[in-house]
Formats: structure tokens, C-alpha cells, sequence
């Protein structure tokens, strides 16, 4: 589905990153349970993780490393919703 695309990231902290997704849905995820096996491994250094970028519909790093990006908009944590009450 399209609301998957990721749209904006930024590193916030260690392996923590905020997503803003094409539906405007924002979350934030910690990748670092997820940062198993060989492709992964450069990632565990926060200044490489650092790197991310943007890639077709999700985020990737230059080694190839990648998650699918219904893999981060399930298993981000919405902040979009809780952004807004403090707001108000």
C-alpha cells in the first residue's frame, strides 16, 4: 500500500529514528533488536547508522542494508497523534 512509502527520516538518537510516512503518519522506531546478521553489522556503529537515507519507498544504507517499509510503519511507534495533543 502507498501509505507504507517512508517520505522524511532522521536519526534522532542511537539506532532510533523518526519516519514521516506519505499518509503524514509519523513514527519513531528503534532499529537496534533489529540489527542481526552480516548486512546489518556496520549499522551498530551509531556513526555509520547516522547515514540513512531515503531509497525508492523505504530507507537504506550504502552497504545494501534495508527494511521494508511495512516492516517500519508496523512496528514504529505513532507520534503523529501525541505530537498534536501537546500542541493543543
Amino acid at each position: 500500500m502507498i501509505y507504507w512509502k517512508v517520505t522524511n527520516v532522521k536519526h534522532e538518537k542511537e539506532h532510533s529514528l523518526l519516519l514521516t510516512f506519505y499518509n503524514g503518519v509519523r513514527k519513531r522506531i528503534d532499529l537496534k533488536p533489529y540489527l542481526n546478521g552480516p548486512i546489518f553489522q556496520p549499522l551498530l556503529d551509531v556513526e555509520y547508522f547516522k547515514q540513512v537515507k531515503i531509497e525508492g519507498s523505504s530507507i537504506a544504507w550504502s552497504n545494501g542494508a534495508d527494511f521494508a517499509p511495512e516492516f517500519l510503519y508496523d512496528n514504529g511507534v505513532d507520534i503523529s497523534s501525541h505530537e498534536n495533543k501537546q500542541e493543543a
